[in-house]
């Protein structure tokens, strides 16, 4: 892969852990620590693997982006700011009355479910991937879950259907930063074996570094050529990336930085990209 692809999508990654942290400040409310841990994950999405056109969001053959860890909402409104969907005014208006960046993803053009209650956004998923399949559309769906999510019996349900149908338009990618509201997911809930868990549900499963850009990019391309079974890709993360105070720090899962704090908390996204 040629370098300045990666360097684009730095580039674009850093502008959405930026904003992710501006927005939250300017709400004092909203999930900054796990919007951070999917701002790679969303970059290397919808501006590289996804067949998707921002000025034609409602194109029948578009590929299908559904964030199930709703709380992520600040780097997904990140993300359609990059692209130009919302103007940067739109900063301010986190979780504000009658603003379209409500606390939780909310359907309409650029969202296609509305999400928060976890688990069911996958479940959305692998009900589009079916209808896809059964339409006979070539278009992919992508569901971005968090590992504390995985807790949440629905997604087992749904991850049944979903091999049982042999949806190989369905990719997952799970947010495995390690860390839910209550504390770390291996005290609150054991998810290990993870891997294997997936592997006998059907899903073929691959693993990466979420924030290795050109690992993930590699990792997702590869997903999705893959055919027969529906496919998980568990992206190991970092709550609170790119801030190093914040990093693994439970408390920043629903804390926003103070105005004193997000000075600094740029200065780092600054230091950490030229280094």
């Amino acid at each position: 892969m040629e370098q300045d692809e990666i360097s684009r999508l730095k580039s674009i990654s850093k502008k959405i852990a930026e904003d992710i942290l501006v927005m939250t400040t300017s709400a004092n409310s909203g999930h900054p620590g796990g919007s951070l841990s999917i701002k790679d994950i969303l970059a290397v999405l919808l501006f590289k693997v996804m067949n998707y056109d921002f000025n034609n969001p409602e194109w029948p053959e578009r590929d299908r982006l559904v964030l199930s860890k709703g709380h992520g909402a600040p780097a997904l409104y990140a993300a359609l700011i990059e692209a130009g969907v919302y103007d940067r005014s739109y900063l301010d208006r986190l979780r504000k009355v009658d603003s379209p960046l409500e606390g939780h993803p909310v359907k309409s053009k650029y969202i296609e479910a509305s999400t928060g209650s976890l688990g069911n956004g996958f479940s959305f998923a692998v009900g589009m991937a079916l209808a896809s399949k059964i339409d006979r559309k070539g278009n992919m769906v992508y569901v971005v879950t968090g590992d504390g999510e995985l807790q949440e019996g629905i997604v087992w349900e749904s991850a049944m259907v979903a091999s049982h149908y042999h949806l190989d338009n369905l990719i997952a990618i799970v947010d495995r930063n390690g860390l839910q509201i209550d504390g770390p997911t291996e005290q609150v809930m054991s998810l290990e074996p993870l891997k294997s868990k997936w592997e006998a549900f059907g899903w073929m499963v691959f693993e990466v570094d979420g924030h290795n850009i050109g690992m993930l990019l590699e990792t997702l391309e590869k997903a999705k050529k893959s055919t027969g079974r529906p496919k998980v890709v568990i992206a190991h993360t970092t709550k609170g990336k790119g801030i190093p105070w914040e990093e693994w720090e439970v408390e920043f899962h629903g804390k926003p930085l103070s105005k004193e704090e997000l000075a600094k908390a740029l200065a780092a996204l600054e230091n950490g990209e030229q280094s």
